[in-house]
């Protein structure tokens, strides 16, 4: 039995409270995200314009930009998040995240195709043109981490061992960088100033109108990962042992590679690359419960990821800062630090080994 795997028989916290905890912080978060932006609201005018009917400027700002920014930060925090911890869990690696595969990068040469190389050879910046700026973008996005996912399982399927299947990720990723360098290249600055800007990630290019596919798409995956707890707590005691177990070891990785491969590549073509959210919160989630069981995590997970995308758009839309930070500038600073205590917490737990 793996180190990872004895956390499930460690003494748990009271785990009512602290989820009972989470979710009340989910809920204030969610409800300042509606109240703060760069258009400072008044509480009485708020709970008016949010409840009282009227059709005051507030409330046109409150249900058609803040609500539908809020419920996209709050999904996509719950789908990256579990991505991440599948990631991790399958490859058996703290530092694992939901772009570890390359699914990302598949994701931002598809937009680099769209924007970079049509306006190269057309003559016509893409960011002007309302179609492509919106639902072009986001079809090419889905449609570039879509081809990498499917590209990763095809070849899962010859590869003996994780770490072969993390070193093809890996220069998938390197190609496609490549390849999106090279069309960065031969851009025009209009096009590539829209590619940098997709590129910052933003909770803001949902619309009411798209919500309910995205909405559905997040929920449906993060369902399939719940399903998926039993092998995914088996796994955690070594591949040899969950195989003795009746674990289809080749099967039940395309599986997980599946579902994490699909919310990535949802969540990338909506909001963008959304860097640390899936590595660090499974890390918070075993540190507060101090459990590795998949049936607690999974949902601990979702609803931390849920709390830090929420505060990571508030901070993002802070008055102060007179409009919207890239979101990606708010993550990595929540979450580096997050991932350096990872690493020297574990160098410490070996030496006492």
């Amino acid at each position: 039995m793996t180190a990872e795997a004895t956390h499930i028989t460690r003494q748990r916290p009271p785990i009512a409270l602290i989820s009972i905890g989470i979710i009340a912080v989910g809920v204030l978060l969610f409800a300042l995200n509606l109240r703060y932006g760069s258009v400072a609201i008044p509480w009485n005018e708020f709970w008016s314009a949010l409840f009282g009917g009227d059709t005051s400027t507030y409330r046109s700002i409150i249900v058609e930009y803040r609500l539908p920014q809020a419920i996209t930060a709050l999904l996509a925090g719950i789908g990256l998040s579990v991505s991440g911890l599948l990631m991790q869990t399958l490859f058996r690696n703290p530092l694992a995240d939901p772009s570890l595969l390359g699914i990302s990068s598949g994701s931002s040469l598809g937009v680099a195709f769209v924007v970079l190389l049509a306006g190269s050879f057309g003559g016509i910046s893409v960011s002007t043109m309302s179609l492509w700026s919106t639902f072009g973008v986001t079809i090419a996005a889905f449609i570039g981490a879509f081809a990498v996912l499917l590209l990763i399982l095809a070849l899962s399927s010859r590869l003996r061992s994780m770490v072969s299947l993390v070193l093809v990720g890996i220069m998938i990723a390197y190609i496609a960088g490549s390849v999106t360098d090279i069309l960065k290249f031969f851009s025009q600055k209009e096009g590539l100033h829209s590619f940098v800007i997709w590129g910052l990630g933003s909770f803001s290019n949902v619309s009411m109108a798209q919500m309910p596919f995205f909405a559905i798409a997040v929920a449906l995956g993060a369902i399939a990962s719940f399903l998926l707890f039993k092998t995914l707590n088996l796994l955690l005691l070594g591949e040899r042992y969950a195989e003795n177990l009746g674990v289809n070891i080749k099967r039940s990785s395309m599986l997980i590679i599946l579902v994490s491969g699909f919310l990535t590549a949802l969540i990338t073509a909506f909001c963008g690359p959304i860097a640390f959210l899936g590595l660090a919160v499974p890390h918070i989630a075993r540190f507060l419960f101090k459990s590795s069981d998949h049936k607690l995590l999974i949902p601990a997970t979702a609803f931390l990821g849920m709390d830090l995308a929420l505060f990571c758009n508030l901070i993002a839309r802070l008055p102060s800062f007179e409009g919207n930070l890239p979101i990606n500038s708010v993550t990595a600073l929540i979450g580096a630090p997050i991932v350096l205590w990872v690493i020297f917490h574990r160098q410490r737990y070996t030496k006492t080994l």
